[in-house]
């Protein structure tokens, strides 16, 4: 298990784990990331990422993509 900072471009992951305060976890849940979907690195940014998931690319900071586990 690692964050999704780490994961390689392109390559589809499961996501494992959320973490974070409760706050955190409902905005990551409302933009589609939910512990057992698919979730892959479409670029980085700088600090931020571009994800895709749920058929939408969206866009996470740095800090955000380190709560997330897959």
């Amino acid at each position: 298990m690692m964050p999704l900072v780490f994961a390689q471009t392109g390559q589809t992951q499961i996501i494992k784990k959320i973490g974070g305060s409760p706050e955190v976890k409902k905005h990551l849940e409302d933009l589609g990331f939910n512990v057992g979907g698919a979730v892959s690195v479409v670029s980085s940014l700088g600090e931020n990422l571009i994800v895709k998931v749920k058929e939408s690319r969206v866009a996470v900071s740095d800090e955000l993509a380190r709560k997330i586990m897959v």
